[in-house]
């Protein structure tokens, strides 16, 4: 999620690359990540908007979208314990096509083409984080879910409301570009992080961050991020907060750590039990397959901290800091800045892989590769693969994919081909989750919801005329340029009912919620109401939303 631009120019976006086509090929993952944030000239969030939370407010260049295209499922309960206390998932991690991609774009299609990471999310208290209004936040209580007022005289004014950060567990596919410089885990084998976005702004007075904060540590800026991969042994490579990872020479907690962290492999069975402790929110991943585990906790101990929002200082402070569940019950609005809605949810981070035949020293798109007929304005932050392993050495271009034209929106997910046998050797396997159950009870009511009114504006290369953002005008569902939009369908695995992501082909479906992202996240745009500058709330199209009447995995 992140938050949305008021203003609505498509201007190119530039961008510094992690490793450029004359660089040298690095000797390790490492030295790769060392190279990149040598190049960063913005906060991670301006420069890689695809690792961060989607602002309402865009922080990036001319007021393009930081974010990226999310479609997601959302769970929804009042049930004390649903937002955060206590959630089983299981998940069963995707398999890549058995016919690797080439640069002609005419093999297999594999998962980082598709995505950028797909995660499992909940709303935190951080009270540095926005609106400011308050340094208070009171963990796992509902209390916190009455700031939703649009009036400003309420005591419930959503810019009154607790500071909230989001957490990401997400996952990393393998066989491309590894992190930091790509979004990769290793060459073959997955791996998680913990993420937490907060927003240092201040809503109401639109009073800003100090300058050290905004300039001099790219993993603060506005949108600062607390970063852990899950590791074997439940302790983190290096301290997770912003200053500490941003001011280490050594990088040593942003590139996985091979003999650390829990790798899993492409088809494990995973289970997932995420849950608050008093030491700050953990996860544990069980991998069912192989019996091996790994965990994450947000705590002082792993270095977890939040960036003071301290406007006047002269130098930027992190103070320790346990994340918490921000609310008791699984309640439909998470943060009061996300562009989405998403409290507890699932979601996929798409539209960030587009071919390119060559690229220049600023990573920028020279040739343009399969599915264009020119270079767009979109193809930029490019890598070589062939840099970094053997495997995939193909060219892509990872800036979002603002005419909608790169693999994620054509025909290439699992279950869009009818064969079985042709679509597992072109598409692979899709991820599938069971809904969260909380005290071995399923959430009650589902949400399928896309942030495409968002993306559908501001963004280099957008189709024209642009998404309206203060009456809806222009917004569609799929939209202009997508040959194809995900879509998730209902089947069954391992005895249990899963959500799975792609096509309506993939066997063994049972329900495909009308079979297009018309019928699936609706055509009515949602609007979003943010607190903005002066104590006026601003109200803007964010959202295609659906609202089931129930969870149709409940009693499956």
């Amino acid at each position: 999620m992140k938050r949305l631009a008021v203003v609505l120019l498509a201007i190119p976006v530039t961008f510094a690359p992690a490793i450029t086509a004359s660089a040298s090929p690095p000797a390790a993952g490492a030295n790769a990540a060392q190279a990149g944030a040598a190049n960063y000239r913005e906060s991670l969030c301006q420069e890689r908007p695809f690792m961060c939370l989607d602002k309402y407010k865009s922080i990036g260049a001319n007021g393009a979208y930081t974010g990226h295209d999310e479609p997601t499922v959302q769970f929804i309960s009042h049930r004390p314990g649903t937002g955060g206390r206590q959630l089983t998932y299981d998940v069963t991690l995707p398999r890549n096509a058995t016919v690797k991609p080439n640069q002609a774009g005419t093999g297999g299609t594999w998962d980082f083409q598709r995505r950028a990471t797909f995660w499992l999310g909940i709303t935190m208290c951080d009270t540095e984080s926005s609106p400011n209004f308050r340094k208070t936040c009171a963990p796992n209580s509902d209390a916190n879910a009455r700031f939703r007022s649009a009036d400003p005289k309420s005591p419930y004014y959503i810019g009154k409301s607790p500071g909230n950060a989001f957490m990401e567990l997400q996952f990393y596919t393998p066989g491309w570009v590894p992190q930091f410089a790509g979004f990769g885990c290793s060459a073959r084998k997955w791996c998680a992080n913990m993420t937490i976005d907060s927003l240092s702004d201040q809503d109401n007075t639109g009073i800003a961050q100090n300058a050290d904060c905004l300039n001099n540590h790219f993993l603060a800026g506005e949108e600062p991020i607390n970063w852990a991969y899950v590791t074997k042994n439940g302790k983190s490579q290096a301290p997770a907060n912003p200053l500490a990872l941003s001011d280490d020479p050594n990088l040593t907690g942003l590139n996985p750590d091979l003999s650390k962290d829990l790798l899993m492999n492409p088809g494990d069975r995973l289970r997932i039990f995420m849950h608050d402790t008093a030491a700050g929110y953990r996860v544990d991943i069980t991998d069912l397959t192989t019996g091996e585990h790994g965990s994450m906790t947000a705590s002082i101990r792993n270095g977890f901290g939040h960036v003071l929002f301290q406007p006047n200082a002269k130098t930027c402070h992190v103070e320790p800091y346990a994340f918490h569940p921000m609310y008791d019950s699984a309640v439909p609005r998470g943060t009061t800045w996300g562009a989405h809605t998403t409290n507890v949810g699932f979601s996929d981070e798409i539209g960030h892989f587009e071919y390119c035949n060559a690229i220049d020293a600023n990573g920028i798109c020279t040739s343009a590769g399969a599915g264009d007929t020119a270079v767009d304005v979109d193809d930029q932050a490019c890598l070589d693969g062939s840099q970094f392993n053997a495997l995939i050495p193909i060219i892509g271009c990872v800036l979002d994919d603002g005419d909608f034209d790169g693999p994620s929106y054509q025909r290439v997910w699992p279950g869009t081909f009818s064969n079985p046998t042709t679509d597992r050797r072109l598409h692979g396997t899709p991820v599938k989750f069971t809904p969260p159950t909380s005290g071995g009870k399923a959430l009650e009511q589902v949400a399928f919801e896309t942030d495409m009114p968002r993306i559908e504006r501001g963004e280099p290369g957008n189709p024209t005329p642009q998404c309206d953002a203060f009456t809806g005008a222009n917004c569609i569902n799929p939209p202009a340029g997508a040959k194809f939009y995900p879509i998730y369908t209902l089947g069954r695995a391992n005895g249990h009912c899963v959500f799975q992501q792609g096509g309506t082909h993939v066997p063994g479906t049972t329900n495909t919620f009308g079979g297009t992202s018309r019928t699936e996240y609706g055509q009515k745009v949602l609007f979003v109401t943010y607190a903005d500058v002066g104590f006026k709330p601003i109200t803007l199209a964010e959202d295609f939303r659906r609202t089931l009447d129930g969870n149709p995995c409940s009693t499956r």
